[in-house]
């Protein structure tokens, strides 16, 4: 069992992979769908339901949600919403909202640590993001299965 971590953007996706255990997240690619805007959400979701096809035991999927740091939605939570429901839709797997507060600025800092050019660690920076919150996500549910299908304790 494998869970896909996603860090949705304006114009990138971020993808992470969780190891079999459910214990470490690893960045993985950064998609670029087509259209990220706001009738895009059925083709990044397509894009994506496609990725997580392709991996091996895939059972849940994280989207991380951005929120202000006084917790309220900003202005992209609900097209990120929508992309998630679309997801759930298409992929039929369970689609978790995790909470994404400054995990760019972790997943900047964390890189910058062994990867002094800029350059490079901006075109890795949304795939990082995505580990950091599925990182996230996996440190918040130790001994606890992911489920399958919706379930109201998450």
């Amino acid at each position: 069992m494998r869970i896909v971590g996603l860090d949705v953007g304006e114009r990138r996706i971020g993808v992470a992979v969780s190891d079999r255990t459910l214990t470490l997240a690893r960045p993985v690619d950064v998609l670029h769908p087509a259209s990220l805007d706001r009738d895009g959400a059925p083709l990044a979701a397509a894009a994506v339901a496609q990725l997580a096809a392709e991996e091996d035991g895939v059972s849940a999927i994280v989207v991380g949600m951005p929120r202000r740091l006084d917790g309220t939605p900003t202005e992209i939570t609900p097209r990120i919403e929508a992309f998630a429901a679309e997801l759930e839709r298409l992929t039929g797997l369970r689609v978790i909202r995790q909470d994404e507060r400054l995990t760019s600025r972790e997943a900047e800092s964390r890189l910058a640590l062994t990867d002094k050019d800029w350059r490079s660690r901006k075109q890795r920076l949304d795939a990082a993001a995505a580990a950091v919150i599925l990182q996230d996500f996996l440190d918040t549910r130790p001994g606890r299965p992911v489920p399958l299908a919706a379930d109201p304790e998450l």
